[in-house]
């Protein structure tokens, strides 16, 4: 209202109200020359006749009014007041002289109504380029490449009024209007419509409203995050509601820095995260990143970097696609992805700017990549040409949710340019879908030349040009009707139960656009196809997306196939759900490919990390023995238990094999064999030695010590069974201790055997002292002596140390070696050292004594015996340290039989062979003839 206007309560004229009446309706009609004449006409007549005295507030009025006008300014001044309860816009003078230049904005479209609803798209998704000198006025701003999709959500957003319009109920007597605006996928058309709504649409004017009887419940936009937090920062401040429908920026959600900002597509917080869970769910872990250098593209590469870092995954490389350049920097990413190895690259961006790194894809013929797309393009209509299907056929990513409106399909697919005249875009839309141009006078001397240019003809039909299946569509129309419902919650509050002061309520007709704010922050209502919709706390609707992928369709384009869902209002293991089994990917394949630095280490490896490169590009290395790895790429083995051990492929533990010298092993049965049959031949001998016990061969060197070395050897046969078999405690107690006495027995036999010829031979010469010593106590005292140290040490043995059954899993891998411990070395040293200085003693007699008459004694024999013992007992000694398992304890039955059956065959064999074979020599003539020859 012009200062100094006044209204009828201060008494003015039916003619001033008139007056009033004109100006007004010249303000709703953004008649700006007949306001500024009508306000100059009204402020003369009253100065002409005067009110009386003057308030304060009357004479402030007007000494400004004078001032302003005596002080000339260039600027136009526009100031806020009021007639009949109404905004009007008050314009100085001197207004088309002094106006800032400013762009008309074709591309738009509005609807007069009772509350009006703005809205932003990006119809066209470039611009002309063109290189501003300033050396000729600037050109106008030209948009190119208009976008079908994007089309249809502005025409969603006129679909919803008219549907709200229709509607009794939800909003009565109540008339939406809208004006939505293109904003050509640029910055500076945006902020332009952000104004341009503000200021009533008429004139872009800051600060000033001129929309009068009509209110501005808020603004549905944008589609980008970087121009959907310009316009909310203008909005915020004037406290204006803004729902975007595919701004997903999370910075958006910060409260205080867009208190008034709202969206119906989930925030990237949740989308990022899940796009890590399906490179993971992929096996996936060398890939690249292409994202925008605008809000969206960086926020959104920070995020899912993290989410990939932290999945266990690695990038290879790192892109921005540059939004305010001609070709997008697309030479250089395509260069890039032609020399990595990563065959995963997820794509951050918008399709208006992804497609240009597609074109120049096809250009150099690079193809392989499996294209991880973020909801910006994961269902774009742009990129589903038929050509484009070299490059992203198999291409997978998040979706925005689906639905169905199946009414607002019919609508869409009914639009016409014969029918709608007043859309500024739809003959563009219709040249661009259907390939044909629409008849001029400019274009006629065009057609002439090129026959195959075809014309637009208006029957063609929208039909199967976008798929039934609305997603972008549906956040817009969700959007719309997020406000009418906030409408609706305003018109139906009441007093007392209101959100503000008191519990009062805001009026539907005069309400302030921050009231509206309150009951769009607690609207909740539920879509036609049955979802809740409602936002928390930060603007944010419930987050659901669907996992696409992309396929060729029967008329040989790109379609987008939902084979999942990410769903946070799940329980947790229900959250990210998909079906594999039903994708697509490059050359129509079905198995899914890999992208990994290295290639996976099969089960039995594990990764080795290089230094200096990623962790994901390893080598594989073989587990350590004892380990297993039963997953593929294992970042480490797991060792098996005690009593198992790994199988060839070091995949899994089997049970260990238990190892020893059994009867069913063929090296145990034949020892066993060898034992019992050895032991049958001592007895044989002294069956013969009792048959022929009178003969002087078997009576001359002490017959009773014979037949107990006998009886001892057949003991030492036996004594090695007592090694074969399953170690149990009581064998492990005794086969040793036997082992040593019998063989203390045997060789203290020998011993005094040796020891009596000595003493016999020297008994024989005159006054021999040792004639008393030829008896067979002194043979028996000697033997029961040795026998008896030898009891000692077996006694102290088991008394101190005694052996005892072990498992051995450390000296064979893969077996358990079941063994007896001796308990302790030493003991058993002493005891096999003892048997070694017995027999060296015997030998160092027999040595002596080879040269006695031969019919009194065996010493050449015994002298054989004893080196042959000792030579096999010397032998065993350092096979018995390198043998392992079951193999030492059969070096030691070898061992026993072997020195056994030397004593039998040096000692026992010559007389048997006399006895059996050489009668005559078993007489006491042919022994004494001997004697008398040798002397």
């Amino acid at each position: 209202m012009p200062p100094g206007l006044t209204v009828g309560n201060q008494g003015e004229s039916s003619g001033q109200a008139q007056e009033l009446n004109v100006y007004t309706r010249n303000c709703e009609a953004g008649n700006k020359d007949e306001v500024l004449a009508m306000w100059y006409q009204i402020r003369r007549k009253r100065k002409g006749r005067g009110h009386g005295p003057r308030t304060n507030t009357e004479q402030e009025r007007s000494t400004k009014t004078e001032s302003e006008e005596k002080s000339k300014q260039t600027l136009p001044l526009i100031k806020k007041d009021t007639v009949a309860g109404e905004e009007v816009g008050a314009y100085s003078d001197s207004i088309t002289a002094c106006s800032l230049h400013r762009e008309i904005i074709a591309d738009s479209m509005s609807r007069p109504g009772d509350i009006m609803i703005g809205g932003t798209f990006r119809v066209h998704y470039d611009r002309v380029y063109n290189d501003i000198d300033f050396r000729s006025s600037p050109t106008e701003f030209q948009c190119q490449m208009v976008s079908i999709e994007f089309y249809q959500t502005m025409q969603a957003l006129l679909y919803a009024v008219d549907e709200i319009n229709a509607d009794m109920e939800l909003l009565p007597n109540i008339t939406l209007g809208f004006q939505v605006l293109d904003t050509c996928n640029t910055l500076r058309r945006t902020a332009q419509g952000a104004l341009l709504m503000l200021s009533g649409g008429l004139d872009m004017t800051p600060n000033f409203n001129c929309y009068n009887r009509r209110r501005l419940a808020g603004i549905i936009g944008d589609s980008a995050s970087t121009r959907s937090i310009l316009i909310a920062q203008i909005l915020g401040l004037y406290q204006y509601p803004q729902i975007s429908y595919f701004s997903t920026n999370p910075i958006l959600s910060n409260r205080d820095l867009f208190p008034s900002f709202f969206r119906t597509i989930p925030s990237d917080d949740f989308q990022m995260r899940g796009l890590a869970q399906l490179i993971s769910y992929f096996g996936w872990s060398w890939l690249g990143i292409l994202a925008n250098d605008d809000d969206y593209g960086q926020s959104g590469l920070q995020m899912v970097k993290k989410e990939i870092l932290n999945a266990g995954a690695c990038i290879a490389f790192v892109e921005n696609i540059l939004t305010t350049t001609a070709d997008k920097n697309a030479p250089y990413i395509v260069n890039v992805l032609r020399g990595s190895t990563a065959k995963v690259v997820v794509v951050i961006s918008s399709d208006s700017h992804f497609v240009f790194v597609v074109e120049e894809l096809l250009r150099q013929n690079v193809t392989g990549n499996i294209w991880v797309a973020s909801e910006a393009w994961a269902t774009s209509d742009l990129l589903t040409k038929e050509r484009f299907s070299r490059v992203l056929l198999g291409t997978t990513g998040f979706a925005i949710y689906h639905g169905q409106m199946p009414n607002f399909t019919k609508y869409f697919n009914n639009l016409n340019p014969s029918k709608d005249l007043h859309d500024p875009f739809i003959r563009e839309i219709w040249e661009q879908t259907f390939s044909c141009k629409w008849a001029s006078q400019e274009n006629l001397a065009t057609w002439m030349e090129n026959a195959t240019t075809k014309a637009c003809t208006m029957k063609e039909k929208l039909e199967n040009i976008l798929p039934e299946e609305q997603r972008l569509s549906l956040n817009v129309y969700t959007a719309v009707y997020a406000l009418a419902w906030a409408l609706h919650n305003m018109i139906h509050c009441k007093p007392g139960t209101g959100p503000f002061k008191h519990g009062t309520c805001a009026n539907i007709s005069s309400f302030h656009s921050w009231q509206l704010f309150q009951y769009l922050k607690n609207v909740t209502f539920k879509t036609q196809d049955g979802r809740q919709i409602f936002f928390d706390d930060k603007g944010n609707p419930p987050a659901i997306y669907d996992i696409v992928n992309w396929r060729v369709n029967s008329r040989g384009t790109l379609e987008q196939v939902a084979v999942g869902s990410y769903d946070l209002n799940r329980p947790e293991r229900k959250t990210f759900q998909i079906n594999s089994g039903a994708m697509i990917w490059i050359d129509n394949c079905t198995q899914v490919p890999l992208s990994n630095c290295s290639p996976s280490c099969s089960l039995g490896f594990r990764k080795v990390i290089v230094p200096g490169k990623p962790i994901c590009c390893h080598e594989c290395a073989r587990c350590p023995q004892g380990h297993v790895s039963n997953q593929t790429d294992a970042v480490e083995c797991h060792p098996c238990s005690w009593d198992t051990w790994p199988n060839l492929q070091q995949d899994r533990c089997l049970p260990r094999t238990i190892e020893f010298l059994s009867y069913g092993e063929s090296l145990g049965y034949i020892l066993a064999a060898i034992a019992i049959f050895s032991s049958v031949i001592p007895l044989l001998i002294w069956g013969l030695f009792i048959q022929y016990k009178k003969t002087p061969i078997v009576r001359a060197n002490n017959y009773s010590l014979s037949c107990l070395l006998l009886l001892s050897l057949f003991l030492c046969f036996l004594c090695s069974l007592g090694f074969i078999g399953y170690p149990q405690p009581t064998q492990c107690l005794l086969r040793q201790v036997a082992f040593g006495m019998v063989f203390a027995l045997c060789i203290s036999c020998v011993l005094a055997k040796t020891i009596t010829v000595v003493i016999a031979f020297n008994a024989t010469k005159p006054g021999s002292r040792l004639r008393k010593w030829t008896g067979v106590k002194v043979s028996y005292c000697i033997v029961i002596f040795c026998v008896f140290i030898q009891l000692c040490v077996c006694s102290l043995w088991l008394i101190i140390s005694s052996p005892f059954p072990e498992l051995d899993t450390n000296t064979k891998p893969g077996l358990i070696i079941v063994s007896c411990n001796e308990g302790s070395l030493t003991a058993f040293w002493c005891m096999l050292g003892y048997l070694g200085v017995l027999a060296t003693i015997s030998f160092i007699v027999a040595f002596l004594a080879r040269r006695l008459p031969d019919s009194f004694n065996e010493a050449k024999f015994i002298t054989f015996s004893m080196l042959a013992f000792l030579s096999v007992w010397v032998s065993f000694i350092p096979a018995y340290l390198s043998a392992r398992g079951m193999y030492t304890v059969a070096m030691e039955v070898f061992a026993i039989l072997s020195s056994s059956w030397a004593v039998v065959i040096c000692i026992f064999t010559p007389k048997c062979f006399i006895v059996l074979f050489r009668p005559d020599m078993n007489s006491r003539e042919h022994l004494m003839g001997k004697r008398r020859d040798q002397k």
